[in-house]
């Protein structure tokens, strides 16, 4: 067993972490876009948006994105993470969230994404090594591995809660970019509108529980579910 908590009791405080410059470089590193999870390769619906002329421009994008962000995907992505940060020595809890996040997504795209990713991640974060990968398995969505291994860590539950939003927008943007409805400079642009965004939910969702999971963002949804269906497309979901 590779050395950490003790994974047989229940986690009930905070982790102590290594802080300050470490917790940084960590989570900098595990959510950058050269970490390879492949994120790259999914537009979670966007692309679908773009074709279908919901999202027109940098404005357009910001909107669409504010609101996945608030009330959609990103949020609920959120309150997952930030439950299975608090989970990471818990394994009975720890594998209600994995089961939980796994049967939320929405559509067949939607899940081999966060699965995917998931995996991915924890293959390569596998590096910083911890007695919370057994829980984990192989195979579990990506805002649960990202919580789990952070909480292991101890990176901080607000710090990595706004670590894992920002590069989802990011991410996010860049498709936009590839598919032609923003330039890199207006994107930035879009980066930086949606920052007081990013920390205000970072700041809920990490005070949040289970209870709060919801969405209200019905048009993303179906454009993720008529994703599969489009002809030439760039990305995988």
């Amino acid at each position: 067993m590779t050395r950490g908590m003790d994974i047989t009791t229940p986690m009930t405080e905070p982790v102590p972490g290594p802080g300050g410059t470490t917790a940084l470089l960590r989570l900098v590193t595990w959510l950058s876009p050269a970490f390879p999870i492949g994120a790259f390769s999914y537009s979670g619906g966007l692309e679908q948006a773009v074709h279908d002329g919901q999202v027109r421009d940098a404005s357009g994008l910001e909107t669409w994105l504010r609101a996945i962000l608030l009330h959609g995907a990103g949020w609920n992505d959120a309150v997952l993470l930030a439950e299975s940060y608090r989970s990471a020595g818990d394994a009975g809890q720890l594998q209600s969230v994995m089961e939980l996040a796994e049967a939320m997504a929405g559509s067949r795209e939607r899940h081999m994404e966060t699965m995917l990713q998931g995996s991915a991640f924890l293959e390569a974060a596998g590096h910083w090594p911890h007695a919370v990968f057994e829980l984990l398995g192989t195979s579990t969505a990506y805002p649960v591995a990202v919580g789990a291994v952070a909480g292991a860590h101890g990176t901080g539950l607000e710090a990595a809660l706004a670590a894992y939003l920002h590069a989802q927008a990011s991410n996010a943007i860049s498709v936009a970019i590839r598919c032609g409805v923003t330039g890199q400079r207006h994107g930035v642009g879009v980066l930086a509108a949606l920052e007081p965004d990013i920390a205000a939910v970072a700041g809920r969702a990490a005070s949040s529980t289970l209870d709060d999971l919801g969405s209200a963002t019905v048009l993303a949804d179906i454009a993720a579910l008529r994703h599969e269906h489009l002809n030439s497309r760039l990305f995988r979901s």
